[in-house]
This record gives C-alpha cells, structure tokens and sequence, in this order.
C-alpha cells in the first residue's frame, strides 16, 4: 500500500508539472496570435495605402507612398533607410513564421494534453486500487467494541 501511496504522489506531481506546461504553451499562443492579429493588420493596412507596426524592435512606417519616398526601420535608436520590398517582405516573412509558430504550439498544447489525460487516468487508477487495499484491510482488521 505504501509504494501505491508513493506512485500516486510522482504521479500527481507529474500531472502539475505537466498542467504548469500546458500553461506555459496556451501563453505562448495566445502572444503569438496577438503578433499574428498585429501583422495581420499590418498587411491589411498595407494594402490600403499605408502601413504602421510598432513593436517592440522596430516600427515601419508607410504613408500612401509616392514613387521616391522614403522607408525608415528603427533599430534600437536608429532609423536605418530601408527598401519598400525589403519591408513588405520582412512583415509578410514574420507573418509567416508566426503562422508556423503558432501551429507547433497548437501541437505541444495537444501533446501537454494527451500526457496529462493519461496521468489524470493513471491517478484514478491508483487511487482506485488503495482504496480497495484500504476496504480490504478494514474488512481483515477486528472490530473492537
């Protein structure tokens, strides 16, 4: 009864460790659909004549541009000139990338998931059976009276 006892406590630290993990990872999603949303918006506007992103290395700036005007990228606290392409390119990569991001995490919150449920069935079990091991030792013991 006593190992039984020993295997439920891993078990169930097992299981927080692994709820702290699944924490962990729908934090993660959830900042990478709001950059997602962010980029999103940046696209939309871009597509509309202008484009703005702010974050939290470098913001882009696009005003209805005109054939010679000007692309600046701040880095740190320096506004490099960049190419419009260059620019279009880099949100549309990070775009992408936050995509791809956001489908490996939607994986590892499945896999948490998966790994917890099979720890939540392992416990139930456990405890199943020291509960039996409990009634049969109460059953075995005299009552005294």
């Amino acid at each position: 009864m006593e190992e039984l006892q020993k295997q439920l406590q891993a078990l169930s630290e097992e299981f927080q460790k692994s709820q702290g993990e699944l924490q962990t990872a729908v934090d993660a999603r959830q900042k990478l659909e709001s950059q997602q949303q962010e980029n999103k918006g940046v696209q939309k506007a871009r597509q509309n004549g202008f484009l703005r992103v702010d974050g939290a290395i470098e913001t882009f700036e696009f005003a209805k541009l005109v054939g010679g005007a000007k692309i600046y990228k701040l880095v740190g606290p320096v506004l490099l000139k960049q190419d419009k392409n260059e620019a279009v390119m880099s949100v549309d990569a990070r775009l992408e990338f936050i995509e791809k991001e956001i489908k490996r995490v939607e994986q590892q919150i499945s896999d948490i998931q998966e790994k917890s449920e099979k720890r939540k069935m392992e416990i139930f079990q456990l405890q199943t059976q020291l509960q039996q091991q409990q009634e049969a030792l109460a059953q075995t013991q005299p009552v005294v009276g």
